[in-house]
C-alpha cells in the first residue's frame, strides 16, 4: 500500500476540545522554523509571556507555557508543590478532579478528598470544614472549569477559604482561560494550569502556567527534589526566565509557540472582557435553541459554562450513532460523556474561535435532522428560531463569576 501525505479533513469542532483553529494562527504556525535560542526567538517569548499574564490577569514573573499538554501543566503544578508526606485537599465533580487526586500519590502526598456530585460546582461549605479538619493541609487544589460536566466552581471564594488556613492553591483553568473570568492575581491563586486548544483555540501541545511569588517561594525552599526532571520549574526558569539571555534546558516546541502567540495576540485585540461576553452570549442562543428543541441541560444555569454544554441524551437515542452521523454527514464534532456521564450526555463546545453564530446554527441544525432521522421525541423547527431570537437582542454582557 503507498502512502501520500496526508490531507485532514476540515471538520466544525464543537466537542469540549480541541477548537476550531483561525486561519491567522494556522498561518503563523506555517513561518519559518528558527532555533530556539536565536535571539529572535526568544524576544518572541518575552512577548509570549506578557501575552499570557495579560489573559491569566496576573502580575507574576513565573508565567510560561510548558511544552506538552494540558496533563502536564497540572504534573508542573503538583510535582513543584508537593512535596512526599504533604496533605492536599483534593475537590472532585468529575474527571479532572480525579486526575488531581492520583498526581497527589505520584508525588508521594496524602489526599484528602472532598466529593461532590458530577455536574454540581464544589461546595465552599464541604471546602471548609475539610481545611478546619485537617490544618496539616499545604495545599487545596480544585478545578474552575469541570470539562467533563460543564461546572463553573467559585475560585474566588476556593481561593479565599484555603488561604484563611494558610493553604497554597492549585487551579485547573484548562477550559475556562479566555472563556470566563479567571483573575490570578484579584483572586490570589498560587498556581494555575491550562491547555491551549480550548478557548485560546490555539493547537493543542502546549501548557500555559503561572505561579505566584508564594508559590515559587515554596519551590525554592523545598527539601525534597522535584521528582520530574523535565518540569523541574528550578530548571525550567533558566530557559524561560529572566528577560533576554536563555539557558539550555530543551528545544522548545517553536512552531507551536508561534501560534500560541498570534492566538494570544487575537484575544488581546478582542479584549478579555469582549471574549467573555461573546461566549455568555453564544451560550445563550445555543441554549435558546436546544431547549426549543427539548433537551436539556446537565449543570444547573447558575453554575453552568457557557463554553462547555453538558446536554441530557434523549431516551433512546443512541450517543454514538447521533455523534458519528454529525460526523460523517454534517462534518460535526460534538463530544462524548465522560466517566459516570459517558452514555448520558453529549458536550458541546463553544470555545475561541469556534464560538461564533454560524456555528450555534449549524450545530442546531444539524443535531435536529439527525434526531429527527432517528426519531427522537424532539420539537423539530422550534430550535433556529428560538436561538435567532437571542442573536437579535445584541452581544449581552460579561459574566461576573
Amino acid at each position: 500500500m503507498s502512502s501520500g501525505s496526508f490531507v485532514a479533513p476540515r471538520r466544525t469542532l464543537m466537542g469540549p476540545g480541541p477548537s476550531d483553529v483561525s486561519e491567522r494562527v494556522l498561518a503563523a504556525m506555517a513561518r519559518p522554523t528558527i532555533g530556539h535560542l536565536d535571539p529572535a526567538f526568544v524576544a518572541m517569548m518575552d512577548e509570549l509571556k506578557d501575552l499570557l499574564r495579560y489573559a491569566f490577569q496576573t502580575g507574576n514573573a513565573l508565567t510560561f507555557p510548558v511544552s506538552a499538554p494540558g496533563s502536564a501543566g497540572m504534573e508542573t503544578c503538583f510535582v513543584n508543590l508537593v512535596e512526599p508526606g504533604d496533605t492536599v485537599i483534593v475537590c472532585i465533580n468529575g474527571v479532572f478532579g480525579g486526575r488531581m487526586k492520583e498526581n497527589v500519590h505520584r508525588c508521594g502526598g496524602k489526599a484528602v478528598v472532598v466529593e461532590d456530585e458530577w455536574g454540581a460546582p464544589v461546595d465552599p461549605d464541604k471546602v471548609e470544614a475539610a481545611l478546619k479538619a485537617h490544618p496539616e493541609a499545604k495545599v487545596l487544589a480544585f478545578v474552575h472549569a469541570e470539562t467533563s460536566t460543564g461546572a463553573r466552581s467559585d475560585a474566588e471564594t476556593l481561593t479565599r477559604l484555603a488561604h484563611e488556613h494558610d493553604c497554597l492553591v492549585i487551579v485547573d483553568a484548562v477550559t475556562s482561560l479566555g472563556g470566563i473570568p479567571l483573575k490570578v492575581d484579584e483572586w490570589g491563586i498560587d498556581a494555575v494550569y491550562s491547555g491551549t486548544q480550548k478557548c485560546l483555540s490555539a493547537p493543542p501541545g502546549l501548557s500555559p502556567v503561572s505561579f505566584s511569588e508564594r508559590a515559587a517561594e515554596r519551590v525554592r525552599s523545598r527539601t525534597a527534589a522535584v521528582q520530574s526532571w523535565f518540569l523541574d520549574l528550578n530548571l525550567v526558569m533558566g530557559y524561560w526566565g529572566g528577560e533576554g539571555k536563555r539557558a539550555y534546558h530543551h528545544t522548545a516546541p517553536i512552531n507551536s509557540l508561534y501560534a500560541l502567540h498570534e492566538a494570544l495576540l487575537i484575544l488581546k485585540e478582542e479584549g478579555l472582557e469582549n471574549a467573555w461576553a461573546r461566549h455568555a452570549h453564544h451560550h445563550a442562543a445555543l441554549r435558546a435553541g436546544l431547549e426549543a428543541m427539548g433537551l436539556s441541560f446537565v449543570v444547573d444555569e447558575a453554575h453552568r459554562l457557557p463554553q462547555l454544554n453538558s446536554v441530557t441524551i434523549p431516551e433512546g437515542v443512541d450517543d454514538a450513532a447521533v455523534r458519528g452521523r454529525l460526523l460523517e454527514e454534517f462534518d460535526l464534532e460534538i463530544g462524548a460523556g465522560l466517566g459516570a456521564l459517558a452514555g448520558k450526555v453529549w458536550r458541546i463546545g463553544l470555545m475561541g474561535h469556534a464560538c461564533n453564530r454560524r456555528n450555534v446554527e449549524y450545530c442546531l441544525e444539524s443535531l435536529e435532522a439527525v434526531l429527527s432521522q432517528l426519531g427522537a421525541p424532539i420539537d423539530k423547527g422550534a430550535a433556529l428560531p428560538a436561538a435567532r431570537a437571542v442573536f437579535e437582542q445584541g452581544t449581552g454582557s460579561a459574566a461576573t463569576g
